[in-house]
């Protein structure tokens, strides 16, 4: 299927008790994605990613979106910060867990009357490559 683009669905937020006065929010965040790696461009005929493509024809396909770091923890921490993640430390995979102190998109949504609800890849919680944490 899809052999070299893993794609993982990070935020999935679900409407609130008022959803008649608040628009429902779904952020999916493709990790290790190229712009060429996805279907609807045109430019491998090797990679198909039908459900995304569809989504594009039929919502929004943003073609100029970039990220503060090469590698997924990082770029999550700062997509889901809104915050470079060398503010706070997390300059590589292994220089985790997210700060507590970080106030993170689902937290901001949350206070806002918003349920908010995860399915993916996280790595941003202590675990066995986040070296200095695990030291300790």
């Amino acid at each position: 299927m899809l052999k070299y683009v893993w794609i993982s669905l990070l935020l999935l937020f679900a409407c609130s008790a008022n959803a008649a006065n608040k628009p429902n929010v779904i952020v999916i965040f493709t990790d290790d994605q190229g712009y060429a790696d996805l279907g609807g461009h045109g430019y491998a005929k090797d990679i198909q990613t039908p459900n995304l493509d569809r989504m594009a024809h039929d919502g929004a396909l943003f073609t100029a979106g970039y990220i503060t770091a090469p590698q997924c923890s990082p770029s999550r921490a700062g997509m889901l910060t809104g915050r470079y993640q060398q503010r706070f430390g997390f300059d590589h995979n292994g220089s985790g867990p997210l700060p507590l102190s970080e106030k993170t998109l689902a937290d901001r949504m949350r206070d806002s009357g918003y349920r908010t609800g995860f399915v993916g890849k996280w790595h941003l919680e202590p675990n066995v490559a986040t070296y200095k944490w695990a030291k300790k």
